[in-house]
């Protein structure tokens, strides 16, 4: 067990604003040789998992009075539950990561990364490259066009004509120096009205209204935390989205799952009722979007007082690329992780995990517990902003004392659950987060994309 104080994690805690003295109570054990690496990956998941649990434990402490827990984290859960999309499994069929035509590809300078895991990601791909989109010719038939389509042309044309488009491709960089620097976790106190002082509790974020209107890994990892420590998610999509069943089965657990079309009245009113008794608002819209439907947080903090508002994005708030979509794949070939990681013969590599989409996650979700902590006793309303590409420059820049990189013979085995559900029997990593009375296991695992009712519970 490791008794002395964590750098990474006394660097993510002093990035959510926690108080310095509270790290000493921080311990990691089990084993460390799950996410081997030549980027400190096993640091940043331990330390993401680690403030979590810590900022868990504070509201628990502030909301039933006393010490905070001690905090324990086991390595072995925490590099399970970093893949855990890779351990799911349904009636024993494991998911596809990556669609056919999402990966690296040559082109006629070097290296461009692609993502096209959604039907309409795929098609404006193809339609920026001018390629036919045919589910005739099969995936080996496009994949083989797209390869040829790509080599004659450079990587970064190849880049803004799908962004333009739409779609989502990024040149594969060297790491540059010195990094643009991005901060870890934005945090910004919007005064609020009286103190909304949570009872004492058994979990820490009981009674808690969270709504949910992220996708993907990062966001929907923050909510199903904030769903094991006791809160009430809603997670609301809009109808013309599609979104993946295995995404959502790994993602969903705690949770609820609803469809809202914001641009119709009678949805866009459903919205606007749970707005206004929920605690706290995640996202995962790109820069700007909320406040094109009104909901900047500044306006949202005017009327709800006290409200939590948690943005995530890709690439930043600021900058020439703040706009742009992006997954975690996409970050690393952008920010120069592919190129560290790259093999021997000079194809990109990746991390042994998304873990910027997890890491993330868990911050986000820390900073949502710290935020609602600081409530307690003033009754201001918050402001908080992740970024990948935040987490990504302090994986590459900012932890400065790697621990000894995994072997990869790490057994997930310890860290599985089961449990059936309207998707069929899920193998599932277990959460990760640990103090002390923290709880082992969702209260529910995941209902089936969209087909909750849009109330609390």
């Amino acid at each position: 067990m490791t008794e002395m104080i964590d750098e990474p994690t006394a660097q993510a805690w002093a990035a959510l604003g926690g108080a310095p003295e509270l790290v000493a109570g921080v311990a990691y054990e089990g084993p460390g040789d799950g996410l081997p690496s030549g980027l400190p990956v096993r640091e940043l998941a331990r330390a993401t998992v680690g403030v979590c649990s810590l900022a868990a434990a504070e509201l628990l402490a502030a909301r039933n009075g006393g010490g905070v827990p001690a905090v324990r984290v086991d390595e072995g859960a925490v590099a399970t539950a970093f893949v855990s999309e890779r351990h799911l499994r349904i009636d024993g069929r494991a998911p596809v990561s990556f669609a056919p035509l999402s990966g690296f590809w040559r082109t006629a300078d070097g290296w461009v990364r692609t993502h096209a895991n959604y039907p309409h990601h795929r098609a404006r791909l193809l339609s920026a490259l001018g390629l036919p989109d045919t589910d005739a010719d099969g995936d080996e038939i496009m994949a083989r066009r797209l390869a040829v389509e790509l080599a004659g042309r450079t990587a970064e044309s190849v880049q803004e004509a799908v962004y333009a488009a739409g779609g989502l491709a990024v040149a594969v960089v060297p790491p540059a120096r010195p990094a643009p620097v991005l901060p870890l976790v934005e945090a910004r106190r919007l005064p609020g009205g009286a103190a909304r002082v949570l009872p004492p509790a058994a979990l820490p974020a009981a009674g808690v209204r969270v709504l949910d209107l992220t996708r993907v890994i990062a966001g929907p990892v923050a909510t199903r935390t904030l769903a094991l420590l006791g809160a009430d998610v809603l997670r609301v999509d809009s109808p013309h989205l599609p979104e993946s069943e295995e995404a959502h089965a790994d993602t969903g657990f705690g949770k609820r799952s609803t469809r809202l079309d914001l641009q119709q009245a009678e949805d866009r009113a459903v919205f606007e009722q749970l707005l206004d008794s929920a605690d706290v608002l995640v996202t995962g819209y790109r820069p700007g979007a909320l406040a094109s439907h009104g909901l900047s947080p500044d306006a949202l903090a005017q009327r709800r007082p006290g409200l939590v508002v948690a943005e995530l994005c890709a690439w930043g708030w600021s900058g020439p690329w703040s706009a742009r979509r992006g997954f975690d794949s996409l970050v690393q070939a952008g920010c120069g992780i592919a190129v560290t990681e790259a093999a021997a013969d000079g194809r990109p590599g990746v991390l042994p995990a998304q873990a910027l989409d997890h890491g993330t996650g868990y911050l986000l979700a820390a900073a949502v517990l710290r935020a609602l902590t600081e409530r307690q006793k003033s009754g201001d309303s918050a402001q908080l902003r992740c970024s990948l590409a935040g987490t990504a420059g302090w994986l590459t820049d900012g932890i400065r004392t790697p621990a000894p990189g995994g072997d990869g013979t790490h057994q997930a085995a310890r860290w599985l659950g089961e449990v059936r559900t309207p998707h069929g029997l899920l193998t599932y990593a277990l959460p990760p987060i640990g103090y002390a009375g923290a709880p082992a296991d969702w209260s529910r695992g995941p209902g089936l994309w969209g087909t909750d009712t849009p109330t609390w519970a």
